[in-house]
């Protein structure tokens, strides 16, 4: 059932949070041994619930790397696995808190939120509700998992070049990324930084409109957040596409996508211009360099922010140590997975003396010219259509021997991160792909700065087809 379904049976009394919570433990006791999406959950009581809150009495699952006070937080890492438990609440938490709703559960994801697949978690494989065999998505696998198992009624996750938006595709969910500084980082475990940015899954627009109102807003303990007001995004959401302008950017429908992507993505985009829209072809040259960016910029982000896991105060720390350079080598040896060390050390290599300007001084200046590209195709048009991924889901192990390929999957998705624009992921349909019958397809909608009310509206338009 839909969050706003759940809602209505609070208020009238057919249900009460705590026999949600019970109805959710039966179908995560009875589903998850497959699928795997949850790392823990617990049966907590609900409490003194304000059920004429936003999201009273409503149970939403935290990916695992998201702080809430009193539960573990893994980050899907052997580092942080039974040896830390979070002493505070994330902002977001504090803000489902304050709207009503019990965070309930701690959902996998690839480690330390590097990965497109949640295959890179030390925790536990998850695997895709439609397909045992094939992945997720990630580095979100574990929260759109749940949400399409319908072991979860809404998720959060965190999406720093994709990963809230392709495991929604891969899915069959929804899966917003809003602009970055929309909502507050303080308590996310940080990748990159400057691209991280938490968002909802769920199983309707609807739905995602009313997480996001929820956690929206300014945080003074975020320096990157923004300080602006949060428009009621449920007020537009309905006013349908009549008369606005979408882009559709050749450099997204090239070659690599797979017909049945294409097919899906292009039937929903006549659907939204026999609804009024007008369909605008246009050019963003920059994207085919979005990729090479990202993973210049994000790995060397990522090498600052885990320097502070080195077995002293933060994470396992290894026992057989001779001294305290030892203790470092040791612990992070022992504690990080072979996809955390690779974008470590590519991070550290790019900003080395030498190579900075070669590397990461040249891949900001690339970000400016992405950035610029959404500028000026906003000043054209009211937002852009685009598929979120080449494919649908691959098969599990497709990509163990060459994981360029995983990074290659993220290509319409990491524009969006590097720009700070928001986006989200629609079901459009399904597809055969690589053996199976009919895989998920996503559409991708993104808008300008702080335009999520835009986002939503159009978003609501197309997952009405």
């Amino acid at each position: 059932m839909t969050l706003t379904d759940l809602r209505q049976q609070l208020t009238q009394g057919d249900t009460t949070p705590a026999k949600l919570i019970e109805d959710l433990s039966v179908r995560i006791q009875a589903k998850d041994g497959t699928t795997q999406a949850y790392v823990s959950y617990g049966s907590q009581a609900a409490g003194d619930i304000d059920l004429s809150k936003p999201l009273g009495g409503l149970p939403i699952g935290i990916k695992d790397n998201i702080n809430t006070f009193g539960q573990p937080c893994t980050c899907g890492s052997k580092f942080l696995e039974k040896t830390y438990t979070s002493p505070y609440d994330a902002t977001v938490i504090t803000k489902l808190k304050e709207a009503g709703a019990i965070p309930f559960g701690r959902l996998n994801m690839d480690e330390f939120a590097m990965g497109s697949a949640t295959e890179n978690s030390a925790i536990q494989l998850t695997r895709n509700p439609h397909d045992p065999d094939r992945i997720t998505g990630g580095s979100s696998g574990g929260s759109a998992a749940a949400v399409a198992a319908g072991t979860a009624f809404a998720t959060l996750g965190s999406d720093t070049g994709g990963s809230i938006r392709q495991p929604a595709s891969h899915c069959g969910v929804v899966g917003l990324k809003p602009t970055y500084g929309r909502v507050s980082r303080f308590g996310l475990v940080a990748f990159a930084s400057s691209l991280d940015q938490i968002g909802p899954l769920t199983q309707t627009v609807d739905d995602a409109a009313l997480i996001l109102q929820a956690i929206a807003g300014y945080d003074s303990r975020d320096t990157t957040s923004l300080d602006v007001p949060v428009p009621d995004y449920s007020a537009t959401i309905n006013d349908g596409v009549k008369g606005l302008k979408l882009g559709i950017p050749a450099e997204y429908f090239g070659e690599g996508i797979h017909p049945g992507v294409r097919e899906n993505v292009e039937k929903r985009i006549e659907h939204l211009r026999s609804l009024g829209a007008e369909i605008v072809p246009i050019s963003m040259p920059h994207t085919k360099h979005a990729v090479a960016t990202y993973y210049v910029i994000a790995p060397a982000e990522a090498s600052s922010n885990l320097s502070r896991f080195d077995g002293i105060r933060y994470g396992n720390r290894a026992d057989n140590a001779e001294d305290i350079i030892d203790v470092y080598h040791k612990s992070r040896e022992a504690g990080f997975g072979p996809e955390v060390k690779r974008r470590i050390i590519l991070g550290t290599y790019v900003l080395s003396s030498g190579y900075y300007d070669a590397y990461y001084s040249r891949a900001q200046k690339v970000r400016q010219l992405i950035t610029r590209d959404f500028k000026q195709a906003f000043e054209k048009v009211d937002a852009i259509i685009t598929p979120v991924a080449p494919t649908p889901a691959r098969k599990i192990g497709s990509c163990a021997e060459d994981p360029l390929q995983d990074y290659l999957s993220d290509i319409f998705t990491i524009p969006a991160n590097l720009a700070g624009v928001p986006a989200i992921s629609v079901p459009c349909g399904t597809t055969a792909f690589d053996g199976a019958a009919a895989l998920p397809v996503g559409i991708q909608i993104l808008a300008p700065h702080l335009g999520e009310a835009m986002l939503l509206r159009v978003a609501k338009a197309a997952e009405q087809a």
